[in-house]
């Protein structure tokens, strides 16, 4: 009997601890995290912009939640970069942020900003008639207005509007289609780009030794052309491995990677 009421003890504390990760799955307290990755930048109001943040999406059905909902967001944010800073990126995630990283003031993705850093990574939703933020398999896929999505392509446009002077993109040469048009990067930067502020486009292709294409890619055909009169197309192949190993050695200047 003794042992009979161990057993029950084990499965019921087991029980609980299964119940206490699913609540913290389901309700994840999102602000901490925000208030302290806002706090991180200077001259920001952090509760005010959780605010403008959260109001966005709480309360609604989280398949409707329109890009223009962010708008507070985007004007808390206020957002402007020197030119020639910002970098954008499309299929090559870790080599463009190790570099960011490592070559901290060269360059800003739209992760390195106030715009993006505070949600990179990170998933949420709202629900109707609830106060709550709810994170992972609470919220929906794949919906076309999902609370996430519409940030983040809301904050894509912001930062293509902020560009101006020499802008940079580090595309993937690895695949066939560097400029896939349903990429952020195609469908939303660069459309925004205004040629009255950029002055040129400058594609670093990142190869590895089996490239799959060059800078005579068809694609990149195509974002040439989707570029407003005005604003420079300049492209250039250059191996994953010499972006990492220029990274790591701070004698060498941004642009000299290439």
């Amino acid at each position: 009997m003794g042992k009979c009421r161990i057993i029950s003890s084990v499965v019921v504390v087991a029980g609980l601890i299964v119940v206490a990760v699913l609540l913290a799955v389901i309700f994840w307290p999102l602000k901490p995290t925000f208030i302290a990755r806002c706090k991180e930048f200077k001259g920001y109001d952090c509760e005010k912009m959780w605010g403008t943040f959260e109001q966005a999406y709480v309360g609604r059905d989280p398949r409707t939640v329109p890009t223009e909902a962010y708008d507070p967001f985007i004007a808390a944010a206020d957002f402007s970069a020197d030119p020639n800073k910002l970098m954008f990126w499309s299929k090559t995630n870790k080599v463009v942020h190790d570099f960011t990283e490592k070559k901290k003031g060269c360059f800003l993705t739209l992760e390195d900003t106030v715009l993006g850093y505070m949600l990179n990574g990170l998933t949420w939703c709202g629900k109707e008639g609830s106060t709550i933020t709810f994170r992972s398999f609470a919220c929906p896929g794949m919906e076309e207005k999902n609370a996430v999505d519409s940030f983040w392509n809301r904050v894509s446009a912001a930062f293509a509007d902020a560009a101006c002077g020499d802008v940079t993109a580090m595309l993937n040469g690895d695949i066939a289609t560097p400029f896939n048009p349903n990429s952020i990067f195609a469908s939303i930067e660069v459309k925004r780009f205004d040629s009255s502020r950029v002055k040129s486009l400058n594609v670093v292709l990142v190869t590895e030794k089996s490239a799959v294409t060059n800078c005579t890619n068809a694609s990149l055909k195509d974002l040439q052309k989707e570029l407003k009169p005005g604003i420079q197309y300049y492209c250039k192949e250059v191996t994953e491995a010499h972006i990492q190993e220029c990274s790591s050695n701070p004698e060498i200047a941004c642009g000299a990677c290439w």
